[in-house]
């Protein structure tokens, strides 16, 4: 079956912008009275606001109300803007601009699809919001991932087959997400730390339409960049 469309999350994959939310969830924790390292930072990819939440306040086992933790993901989520409002093309990560121009100049749909509720603020920041058909993100779903929602809703909105989509992914829930919903994936990273991917690349630098088709068709995921 011929690609359609390919659906990208956008923290990690398309900007780094998961080092804001590491630094405005230690600086919370730091306030909170624990620490809070990179490798527990981890269990918070792809997961919704109120989720790293609940995992950030289990870890330094603080106890809060509801209101409370709606008091503290509003911080958080201002401390996280502030850097985020700083942010040009700049952050873009390597290869990515010209890879989403190769998939569209060969008829590839685009969509994005991210549990953060500010990513149209990013891609406003950073001059790709053209880039995309359609962008589903934390304000337009009811669930989080590994929840395929925001993924079934990209190729809903872009009218085409589950089947048929390739997402690209950094986190180990968007993986399952994107794999609930029918859908190969290739996870950006190292199978390390993610698994279950078809495929790993480390980056968009060195990947192009052309090998894309051929990894899908042929249904072999296992050339090497």
């Amino acid at each position: 079956m011929k690609i359609k469309a390919c659906l990208f999350d956008l923290d990690g994959v398309i900007v780094d912008t998961a080092k804001y939310h590491y630094i405005a969830w230690k600086e919370m924790a730091a306030g909170l009275g624990f620490d809070f390292t990179e490798k527990e930072n981890e269990l918070l990819k792809g997961v919704s606001r109120m989720h790293s939440l609940d995992i950030l306040l289990d870890i330094g086992k603080v106890t809060k109300t509801e209101e409370e933790k709606q008091v503290l993901a509003e911080k958080k989520n201002q401390l996280y803007l502030d850097y985020v409002k700083r942010m040009d093309e700049v952050e873009i990560l390597p290869g990515v601009t010209q890879f989403l121009d190769d998939l569209r100049s060969n008829g590839i749909l685009i969509a994005l699809g991210s549990a953060s509720k500010n990513a149209p603020l990013i891609l406003e920041r950073i001059h790709l919001e053209g880039k995309f058909d359609v962008i589903v993100d934390g304000n337009s779903i009811s669930s989080a991932k590994p929840d395929p929602e925001v993924f079934l809703k990209g190729a809903e909105l872009l009218m085409v087959n589950p089947a048929e989509c390739l997402v690209f992914e950094d986190a180990q829930a968007g993986i399952e997400a994107a794999l609930n919903g029918g859908m190969k994936v290739i996870g950006v990273g190292s199978s390390v730390n993610l698994s279950h991917a078809d495929h790993y690349i480390p980056g968009f630098d060195k990947l192009d339409y052309e090998l894309l088709s051929k990894w899908y068709q042929k249904e072999d995921m296992s050339y090497e960049l």
